[in-house]
């Protein structure tokens, strides 16, 4: 019988130290599963702040592009009205040369 408490004494401790390397791998695994947890926290915390960001990006840069189509708009109706002053300023000075030829011509008379 002293044989067989032996054996159950081996057994047992056995036993309780593979136990005790289960125990240990889980709190390594509950140590990296808290890691991990906290690294996602952080991670979705940036996640916010850029998405705010972007938002607020996103807006500005609508507004400067709306008022960029502006400028272009006033810039291309004030070249449009600036060519057909000179256009009018061509055909008042062609007017004038002309006339003035025929006012020249009839003094001479």
């Amino acid at each position: 019988m002293t044989q067989q408490g032996a054996a159950m004494q081996t057994y047992n401790n056995e036993l309780v130290k593979c136990l005790e390397e289960l125990c240990s791998k889980r709190e390594e695994l509950n140590r990296q599963i808290q890691q991990e947890e906290e690294e996602k926290a952080r991670l979705q915390q940036e996640i916010r702040v850029l998405t705010d960001k972007l938002s607020r990006i996103n807006e500005s840069l609508a507004r400067r592009l709306a008022a960029r189509a502006d400028f272009d708009r006033t810039i291309a109706e004030t070249e449009a009205a600036y060519m057909k002053i000179l256009e009018s300023s061509q055909t008042l000075l062609s007017v004038l040369k002309r006339e003035a030829g025929n006012l020249s011509k009839a003094a001479d008379l």
